[in-house]
């Protein structure tokens, strides 16, 4: 069976210092709150660490970006990966800044052999770097690219298989995406090769009448829920991530979130 985890957010840390009851069995912690501190942030993660597992997921890797690599930020992940020991590395696949700035968000770019190429190289480099395996996610976009010369599925499956890295498939975005650009989000799943998948993320997303807006605010939407069911037989076995960053909720109200991806995986028949 799958493992259910909860991304650390720092609203939940009084509830977690006092040792309350958890039922998730890890934690994902966003790798840039915790490589430039010694202070209340990296000693909670540690305190965590002491009694589960933790996967680093970063959001400023910018592996496809115009001042790649980042030395400096290559050896703060390296030396936070050596003290926390995660069982799982993550960023995501798309570029974050250029010259030097970097703009906060996840931007998109054209499917093409020439961008594929470019990725698997960056990839890795940064494994090489790392001495492990990353984990690469799939983003949310609002935009398409006419110079495409392959869809988004067909671009990470390659990345995946030529470079070594796995895949972290993040299933809302795959909804959100395919709503926003036309495309069968079941058929971006069933072409996936499920066995580079190294984890799932699963989140909640703001429909702006216009498009769907990828906000992690809100609980998982019925049909990614139905998506995750119909690829249960695929999934079961993989770690599982709920993603909530805006409007929080409570620690046990988040948890019981996650864990409905543990009630769908008992309750489809194998």
């Amino acid at each position: 069976m799958s493992s259910i985890g909860v991304g650390l957010r720092k609203e939940h840390y009084p509830y977690l210092r006092k040792g309350e009851p958890v039922k998730i069995s890890w934690f994902e912690a966003i790798t840039e709150n915790y490589m430039d501190t010694q202070g209340r942030p990296l000693e909670m993660l540690e305190f965590i660490r002491k009694n589960f597992p933790i996967a680093l997921h970063g959001v400023s890797l910018s592996i496809l970006g115009g001042s790649f690599p980042n030395k400096k930020y290559l050896e703060r992940w390296k030396e936070l990966i050596h003290r926390i020991d995660p069982f799982l590395v993550s960023d995501h696949l798309c570029w974050t800044e250029q010259s030097g700035k970097y703009l906060h968000d996840l931007l998109p770019f054209p499917f093409t052999n020439e961008f594929l190429q470019f990725a698997i190289d960056r990839t890795q480099q940064v494994q090489e770097i790392l001495g492990r395996k990353i984990l690469l996610e799939n983003v949310s976009t609002y935009l398409s690219f006419p110079q495409s010369e392959m869809t988004e599925w067909e671009f990470i499956s390659e990345l995946s298989k030529r470079s070594g890295c796995g895949i972290l498939l993040d299933i809302n975005n795959i909804y959100v995406n395919s709503i926003n650009h036309g495309f069968s989000a079941f058929t971006y799943l069933d072409s996936i090769p499920w066995e580079n998948v190294g984890q799932i993320h699963l989140a909640g997303h703001t429909d702006t009448g216009e498009f769907l807006f990828d906000t992690h605010s809100r609980p998982v939407a019925k049909e990614v829920w139905d998506l995750f069911s119909s690829f249960s037989d695929k999934i079961r076995g993989i770690p599982i991530l709920l993603e909530w960053d805006e409007d929080i909720p409570s620690f046990p109200e988040m948890e019981a979130e996650a864990l409905k991806a543990k009630f769908i995986l008992e309750s489809v028949p194998k």
